[in-house]
């Protein structure tokens, strides 16, 4: 019994452990030994328990761990900041060409400019999609 003491004891302190280098490996050496605690308490063979984590530890960090890291280095997905901008709606508030303009994209407005030189002027009050965020500006096209 003291043994499964001790693997509960080593597994606790990697977990714990873990917290300081958030790398995922410390975690899974940790449940590779509550599992060899749980062995030991069964059948009280330290070879089977020591078999029992190393087949563990190495399970878990090879199949686990990179399943774990793509899971939280992805982030979420979602655009944020003037990136979600990038496929809104707007609407002409002063005339827009290559030069200057202005438009309001989700009650704010933003100064805006067409995307194309030859495009010829946008009168207020059309719709338009954003194509991109430059700077400050909102590079627009009309909405087809």
């Amino acid at each position: 019994m003291a043994a499964a003491l001790i693997w509960l004891i080593v597994g606790i302190v990697l977990m714990i452990a873990e917290v300081i280098s958030g790398d995922f490996v410390l975690i899974m050496l940790g449940i590779g030994a509550l599992l060899g605690a749980g062995s030991e308490a069964l059948t009280g063979n330290i070879y089977l328990d020591v078999a029992v984590f190393a087949v563990s530890s190495v399970g878990l960090l090879a199949l686990a761990r990179p399943a774990l890291k793509r899971r939280f280095l992805a982030g979420s997905g979602v655009p944020t900041g003037v990136d979600a901008l990038v496929g809104a709606r707007a609407v002409v508030v002063s005339t827009v060409d290559y030069d200057a303009g202005q438009v309001k994209i989700g009650g704010e407005v933003w100064s805006a400019r067409a995307v194309h030189e030859s495009q010829p002027p946008i009168a207020p009050g059309t719709s338009v999609t954003v194509v991109e965020i430059s700077g400050a500006t909102a590079v627009v096209d009309i909405v087809s």
